[in-house]
């Protein structure tokens, strides 16, 4: 069980990544279906808690539905007066389609804007993830930008989209 909860969503609840979160990270890191759409290259093998421990400062939570987790999410807080915000999310396979990448990424937005202050997030996804498009349009979040070629994805090279939402464009 992941640890104590930081965020109520409608769907989901996120709580801090902990160490004993390390298998979950493994499986859902080296699903092909999941590491292909975000651009994850590298195997994730034990002790996955190495990785854990050699992160940078980016807040990470597990993504939960009923005490089960289903996923992660993580709000990268650019440390520069702007008040920017970059944000990632990733669910299990044989939870996708229930909403819950769409509520966690809105529990993100409200920590981030209600909470930290910050006046804009902004995520990425590759063309080839439509679905991860719905789940920020879904949000408030609007295209701001396209990378043409700009990541190699399952032996091809794919397009990235480039996605804002400003604080006062969010409603919770």
């Amino acid at each position: 069980m992941s640890g104590p909860v930081f965020i109520h969503g409608e769907r989901v609840t996120l709580h801090p990544q902990q160490a004993t979160d390390s298998d979950l990270l493994q499986r859902l890191l080296n699903e092909p279906q999941v590491r292909h759409n975000i651009g994850f290259s590298e195997p994730l093998s034990e002790p996955a808690t190495d990785d854990l421990d050699n992160r940078d400062a980016d807040t990470h939570f597990v993504v939960c539905v009923d005490d089960e987790p289903v996923g992660t999410c993580m709000l990268h807080e650019d440390h520069h007066p702007w008040g920017f915000g970059v944000l990632g999310y990733s669910i299990c396979p044989d939870h996708w389609g229930n909403g819950y990448a769409t509520d966690a990424v809105d529990c993100l937005a409200q920590y981030a804007f209600q909470e930290l202050r910050l006046n804009k997030l902004g995520a990425d996804c590759y063309t080839t993830n439509p679905a991860s498009a719905r789940v920020l349009e879904k949000v408030g979040f609007q295209q701001e930008g396209r990378r043409r070629d700009h990541a190699f994805v399952d032996g091809e090279y794919v397009d990235l989209l480039e996605f804002g939402l400003l604080a006062d464009e969010w409603s919770p």
